[in-house]
């Protein structure tokens, strides 16, 4: 991770447990990673778009819970980068597992009739989520809660192959293009981490509109929001479609 406080700016000194490589407030006095915080519009403005777009279409609200919490988790970010304040990097961090919940909520419920709650799953779910929020509270490790977003997109992985493989075959094509969207972010997120000290140097020998593209956590919001709305999509098109598992369908 990045040294923190590289400048001093409005926001003061640092208290977030974690700092990125972007130089801080480098662009402005105002923003301590400038654009590491309006690369987070990818994530807030298609997401409220397309909530407004399942409202019109009477889509189940669970859906519309999903564009939501997308923008929620966008928000918080650029609330996270902009300041570098502790309490900022939990109302990013912790929204992410919310969301991630949201998503597979709908990934397994996305065969069931319309309307119908599995409230063990929903249970579950929301038992994941207090333990987790209690338990980063108390420790406060980033690796923590990284391990348990994993964990989540895991299952989100698994379930989508599952999908694409054996239930409808036809999302093959949108099923993967989100899934490799969203693993080219992650690829740029473990580059901007590992390689931050020569990415740094290689930004103050070349001009600032090359620098600009080596700031991979950028990167990462822009394309892990592409992916997740990709996957929103994913999980809303097979909408209508007869449930497999019910009796005459095949």
């Amino acid at each position: 991770m990045a040294p923190a406080g590289d400048r001093e700016g409005y926001w003061g000194p640092t208290t977030s447990t974690l700092d990125w490589c972007e130089e801080n407030y480098a662009v402005t006095w105002y923003i301590a990673e400038f654009w590491n915080t309006v690369s987070n519009l990818i994530m807030i403005l298609p997401p409220i778009f397309g909530a407004m777009q399942s409202v019109r279409s009477g889509l189940e609200k669970r859906y519309i819970a999903s564009y939501l919490a997308l923008t929620v988790v966008g928000m918080g970010s650029w609330c996270f980068h902009m300041t570098l304040k502790y309490e900022m990097q939990l109302l990013d961090e912790l929204p992410m597992i919310y969301s991630c919940c949201i998503f597979v909520y709908c990934m397994f419920e996305c065969f069931k009739m319309k309307k119908s709650v599995n409230y063990h799953l929903l249970f579950t779910l929301v038992l994941f989520s207090l333990i987790v929020t209690m338990v980063y509270l108390k420790v406060k490790e980033p690796i923590f809660h990284q391990v348990m977003y994993g964990m989540l997109v895991f299952t989100l992985v698994v379930r989508s192959i599952y999908i694409v493989t054996w239930v409808y075959p036809w999302l093959r094509g949108l099923g993967y293009t989100s899934l490799g969207v969203f693993l080219l972010g992650f690829l740029f997120w473990n580059i901007d981490n590992i390689f931050c000290d020569s990415l740094r140097n290689f930004r103050k020998k070349v001009p600032p509109v090359i620098g600009v593209t080596t700031q991979f956590h950028a990167w990462w919001h822009i394309l892990t929001g592409l992916g997740s709305y990709l996957h929103i999509l994913f999980r809303i098109i097979p909408v209508g479609v007869p449930d497999p598992g019910l009796p005459g369908v095949p």
